[in-house]
């Protein structure tokens, strides 16, 4: 950078002054400060144009990589998910090909029949296993009634005429 100091700035001032006179200074002043703002500008948008283009180059250096990878991954999901169907077919042919019928492994409506009611008798015994009796007998509500029918059940029968309600 330019080494300029005061006593710098002075002389220059002063020769400035011999040099152009006392009425055209000011413009010429204004004239250089002017042209001094414009190059500041200029020097600061091409620092963030070059910084932009900086930025970039990483943004697509950086998409490349993500490409890369990406293509890694769908290669190698690719792959591996041929082998599974390759094995998966081989295991199908191997397994057809040990046997003359796929369904002959397949049970008879008769044991299917039989397998039901084994179910059904087990799922009963699951659900009830408290025996009705003692349901009744411990107080368990077996059916719901809505709070009327409840005091018409259990009204005495003469109650609600002697007190002068009807």
């Amino acid at each position: 950078m330019i080494d300029i100091g005061l006593t710098k700035l002075a002389l220059i001032g002063v020769v400035a002054l011999v040099v152009i006179g006392p009425e055209r200074l000011p413009k010429v002043a204004r004239m250089a400060g002017s042209l001094f703002g414009r190059a500041q500008r200029y020097i600061n948008e091409v620092k963030t144009e070059v910084s932009r283009e900086i930025e970039l180059e990483e943004l697509r250096k950086m998409q490349k990589d993500v490409e890369e990878a990406a293509s890694d991954v769908h290669s190698s999901i690719s792959k591996s998910v041929a082998d599974a169907e390759n094995s998966i077919n081989d295991a199908w042919n191997d397994s057809n090909s040990g046997s003359s019928t796929s369904w002959s492994s397949t049970p008879s409506p008769e044991a299917l029949t039989i397998k039901a009611k084994n179910f059904r008798k087990k799922k009963l015994a699951r659900n009830s296993a408290v025996p009705s009796w003692y349901k009744n007998q411990s107080g368990r509500r077996t059916r719901v009634i809505s709070a009327a029918a409840r005091v018409a059940k259990y009204r005495p029968i003469g109650a609600g005429k002697s007190a002068g309600f009807f």
